[in-house]
């Protein structure tokens, strides 16, 4: 917990910096998604793990380099839902945590507002993870290993459309690029996959 608040911080710091060195406009503002979650599994023989809904809620920092381009460092907490079914048992997947994705954004203007779409990775840390009915602590170590990673990194996509008024419309995407087993990771692989609808205020 306190290494990725100390990167997020890092991240804050640099892109405030760098603000004020190029004297470019830095705004604020929040955003609300629902998220549809699963993982992407490799060599789980008999196992598959389908999207379900939830909620994450967050912040975003907005560097404006060039009126067709910028940055925006985001924070956003999650909560996660999937379905893992292993043969004809299921269970439900809960996990809740943080990430902070740094998008670099391209954007067009309207009459009423802008396009914006961009590209950027992200950093994420599980502070939860566990099954609804085994109810078991995914993250906690039993002889020095867990049954699951908390540390996640991957690539993200956005889109969306802000209003003159600083109301904003998206839709995003991430594909997690490490393997979020621990305890099995030589045997298999499993990435984490979101998609998301939501919106947003830019102050």
């Amino acid at each position: 917990m306190k290494k990725m608040v100390l990167v997020c911080l890092s991240v804050l710091m640099t892109t405030g910096l760098v603000t004020v060195n190029a004297q470019t406009p830095l705004t604020f503002g929040v955003k609300a998604e629902a998220n549809m979650s699963n993982f992407l599994l490799s060599d789980l023989d008999n196992q598959s793990s389908t999207m379900k809904l939830g909620p994450t809620l967050g912040g975003f920092m907005n560097i404006g380099l060039h009126e067709n381009f910028s940055i925006q460092p985001e924070v956003m907490f999650f909560y996660r839902n999937s379905k893992m079914e292993t043969g004809t048992a299921e269970d439900d997947f809960r996990q809740w945590g943080m990430q902070v994705p740094v998008y670099f954004l391209g954007q067009t203007y309207t009459n009423s507002g802008k396009f914006y779409a961009g590209v950027g990775p992200y950093l994420g840390l599980g502070f939860d993870a566990r099954y609804k009915d085994a109810d078991k602590d995914l993250y906690k170590k039993v002889n020095d290993e867990a049954a699951m990673n908390r540390w996640d990194f991957g690539l993200g996509a956005l889109v969306g459309y802000e209003f003159q008024n600083g109301i904003q419309i998206n839709a995003g995407y991430q594909l997690g690029l490490i393997d979020q087993l621990d305890a099995g990771k030589d045997d298999a692989t499993m990435r984490t996959q979101t998609v998301s609808l939501g919106v947003g205020y830019r102050f």
